[in-house]
């Protein structure tokens, strides 16, 4: 089997293939556009983290930062301008596969400030100077599904913006994200816009949930405790796609579809392996359905490719049995409402250190830009 049967095994499976990872040195190198002719990629995301890594160890960025130091910009000024060029030529590249996916594919995502992500104003804001300076059809603009980014994430949609919700940890948050995408077409219906033009993903964080809570599972140390190890995040997609089976076959989304408007497809997101005693493909191989989207870093894509064990559909049906290890996880003493928000204020917070991170970097390149 070559490299990339695999991946066209899992493309045929209905699965689109996303990168999750974007710099100004992939797209200049060919890299990236190497990764969409022989792997199958898809798409691209990104976040604070990314850019931050990218733009503060790049050298392709340093000609980009003269004119904003010789303008005299700040950091914050200066970031916009390099994650949006980024992006907008990452979008360029993309343009291809979105127009041969009808629309569904060929997607490309930029984040609001994580610092924005308890303010609903700001977030919405910000995300209508993303979109009208990134001004690309198949951009999508990042909002996280806090409490705060549910009424940010229906009123973007309501404009006619196209939104990535990020940062879903739970069936019951993920519930409150479909509720806020379909409020936000049914206003963007009211407000005359097409509904055809308008897409979104619901990006559901999967390893890290493993991670927080195989943590709790040693600390209890029983051989029930342990023999629950590493079943967790698994589960949890899996409910939050009988989630996305449920919603979707329902009146309001038909209402919606009637009208012209696209799912909002599962997005898998953290897929790469945190612990090393686990398959470093497992979730990919485990996560497989049509009309979802598999986000990864290279690293994970080419282990895919490599020795994935791409099987079809791995989650129609499996609802029952991941209720059964939620059930099972709750008796052994894992608080899983508490897993969530935990994962949720600290997803939230890493991203607000990778930004701050990034604006100090950012901020020393330009002073030396300026001599």
């Amino acid at each position: 089997m070559s490299d990339t049967d695999r991946l066209a095994d899992l493309a045929a499976a209905g699965v689109s293939l996303w990168l999750d990872d974007l710099s100004r040195e992939r797209l200049e190198s060919g890299d990236l556009a190497g990764l969409i002719r022989d792997l199958h990629v898809t798409g691209v995301t990104t976040n604070p983290t990314i850019f931050a890594g990218a733009i503060a160890n790049g050298a392709a960025y340093d000609g980009r930062l003269r004119g904003p130091a010789a303008a005299g910009a700040g950091a914050s000024t200066a970031v916009r301008e390099l994650t949006t060029a980024d992006v907008r030529d990452a979008a360029d590249l993309f343009r291809p596969v979105h127009e041969r996916t009808g629309g569904v594919d060929g997607r490309v995502s930029i984040e609001v400030d994580p610092r924005l992500a308890r303010d609903t104003a700001g977030t919405v804001a910000e995300a209508r100077q993303l979109w009208r300076t990134v001004a690309r059809p198949n951009v999508f603009v990042k909002i996280p599904a806090t409490e705060e980014g549910l009424p940010a994430i229906a009123a973007a949609l309501a404009e006619g913006i196209s939104v990535n919700v990020t940062l879903i940890f739970s069936p019951e948050r993920y519930r409150a994200v479909v509720d806020a995408f379909f409020t936000g077409l049914e206003r963007a219906r009211a407000g005359g816009h097409d509904l055809a033009g308008i897409a979104s993903v619901a990006s559901f964080f999967v390893s890290r949930v493993d991670t927080e809570v195989d943590r709790r599972l040693d600390a209890i140390g029983t051989e029930e405790a342990l023999t629950l190890r590493g079943q967790a995040a698994i589960a949890n997609a899996r409910l939050a796609y009988a989630v996305y089976q449920e919603l979707f076959a329902g009146d309001r989304w038909r209402a919606l579809a009637g009208a012209g408007a696209r799912p909002q497809r599962p997005l898998w997101a953290s897929t790469s392996v945190k612990d090393p005693g686990y398959r470093d493909t497992r979730y990919v191989d485990e996560l497989v359905a049509p009309g979802v989207v598999s986000t990864m870093p290279e690293k994970t894509l080419r282990a895919v490719a490599d020795h994935g064990c791409i099987t079809g559909d791995t989650i129609t049906g499996t609802a029952r049995h991941a209720r059964e290890v939620f059930d099972r996880l709750t008796a052994v003493g894992v608080d899983l409402d508490e897993v969530f928000r935990v994962l949720e204020d600290e997803g939230v917070a890493a991203f607000e250190r990778s930004w701050v991170t990034l604006l100090d970097a950012v901020t020393a390149r330009l002073a030396k830009a300026r001599g």
